[in-house]
C-alpha cells in the first residue's frame, strides 16, 4: 500500500507540474484540489474558466477519461494501479495543445 499511495503521490505531483508549467492565468484555469499530496487523493480537479465543457469533450474524444462537474469543473485522476507516467504525459500533451489555442481572458 505503501508503494502504490507513492506512485499516486507522484504521479498526482507530475500531472499538477504539466497544468501549471501551460502558464494560463488563473482566470482561464484553476487547480482546486488542495496542493498538499496529505490533502488530496489521486485526483486534480480542475476549474475552467472558458470552454470548459468543450475541452472536457475534446480529451474523452483522444480518450483521457475524465469526471465532468457542472458548472465547469474537470477531474483527472491518474489512478497508480493502473495510470503510468507516460499516460500523464500525453495528458499533459493534450492540455498544452489546448492552451495554446486560449486568448487570455479579460479582467
Amino acid at each position: 500500500m505503501e508503494a502504490l499511495r507513492r506512485k499516486s503521490e507522484l504521479l498526482t505531483g507530475y500531472l499538477e507540474f504539466l497544468i501549471t508549467r501551460l502558464g494560463l492565468s488563473k482566470s482561464q484555469l484553476e487547480i482546486i484540489t488542495p496542493a498538499d499530496p496529505a490533502q488530496r487523493g489521486c485526483q486534480l480537479s480542475l476549474l475552467v474558466h472558458q470552454n470548459g465543457r468543450d475541452l472536457f469533450e475534446h480529451l474523452m474524444a483522444v480518450g483521457v477519461i475524465g469526471d465532468w462537474r457542472e458548472p465547469n469543473v474537470i477531474r483527472l485522476a491518474p489512478v497508480p494501479l493502473y495510470n503510468t507516467f507516460e499516460d500523464v504525459y500525453r495528458v499533459g500533451e493534450v492540455l498544452a495543445e489546448w492552451a495554446s489555442r486560449q486568448q487570455p481572458v479579460q479582467a
